[in-house]
């Protein structure tokens, strides 16, 4: 097989695979309805009935009408966690503390320091004040101090504009889609984790059991089809924001014409799409 042949091989993978993200949902949903809800009667009665029209085709998704960005407000973050373990849930990762599509630092700065206490749910103090590794919470541990400033913030996988993981990835398993989202085709993925490496945000981890690389997607299983990622539904208190940015009366337009935001690592070169509020000099 010629490198043509492959490219085009490669290409149809990646195809089929945003095919089968999109049309998950739906076509799951409805068939565990109809096989749970209505009773044996009303399904036979429903598969011979001449007249029953078709049911309606779902519109498909095109993906060049679409330009995706996250906003992240660190001022309303209450560091409830829901968004980890929602995130989880969906997606299938780990009940663990060691594994995360999406997590959580909560930045302290106490009275006379310059530098911040930074910790997020994995920290082995948050992990003994949980009790167990499949809850999450923050210790209480600065009770007795004198804290000058505390704030949360969010992090999640940036999907970048230049993005450092594909460049890297020798089978072409990481791949930026044409409506903004880095995504991994775990049919191609031979765990290698150069790209794990790459990312210069941490964003990545290697799945033991698969033994393939996993990421935050924005949920994109969800996005295609009008849905919110599963961090952004739950949040609340709205500190997580998503949208097109091509719909100017989007939520995430309105949130960057709105704010002074910024990212993560400007000066990495990457150019992030997922874009803060709140933060500070030592957020990285």
């Amino acid at each position: 097989m010629d490198e043509k042949e492959k490219l085009e091989k490669q290409q149809a993978g990646r195809r089929a695979f945003l095919g089968c993200l999109g049309g998950a949902v739906a076509g799951g949903a409805v068939a565990v309805t109809a096989g749970s809800v209505l009773p044996k009667q009303a399904l036979a009665a429903a598969a011979t009935t001449p007249e029953s029209p078709p049911a309606p085709a779902a519109k498909a998704y095109d993906p060049t009408k679409h330009k995706w960005a996250f906003g992240v407000d660190a001022t309303k973050c209450i560091g409830c966690l829901r968004c980890v373990e929602a995130c989880k849930l969906e997606n299938e990762v780990a009940l663990d503390a060691h594994h995360f599509r999406t997590w959580v630092e909560r930045y302290v700065y106490l009275d006379g320091e310059d530098t911040p206490h930074v910790d997020s749910q994995a920290d082995p103090v948050n992990i003994a004040a949980a009790g167990t590794e499949r809850d999450y919470r923050f210790s209480n541990r600065y009770k007795d101090e004198k804290v000058d400033k505390a704030f949360f913030v969010p992090k999640l996988c940036n999907h970048c504009t230049h993005p450092a993981c594909v460049q890297v990835c020798p089978t072409g398993a990481t791949f930026k889609t044409e409506d903004g989202a880095v995504v991994i085709d775990h049919t191609y993925c031979i765990g290698c984790q150069y790209c794990v490496q790459a990312c210069p945000y941490g964003a990545r981890f290697f799945n033991p059991e698969k033994r393939v690389t996993d990421k935050c997607t924005w949920c994109y299983h969800r996005i295609t089809k009008g849905l919110m990622p599963a961090c952004v539904e739950v949040c609340p208190v709205s500190a997580r924001v998503f949208g097109d940015r091509n719909d100017k009366e989007s939520t995430i337009s309105k949130f960057l014409a709105d704010n002074r935001v910024e990212v993560l690592k400007p000066e990495t070169g990457n150019a992030p799409n997922v874009f803060y509020v709140g933060i500070d000099k030592d957020v990285s």
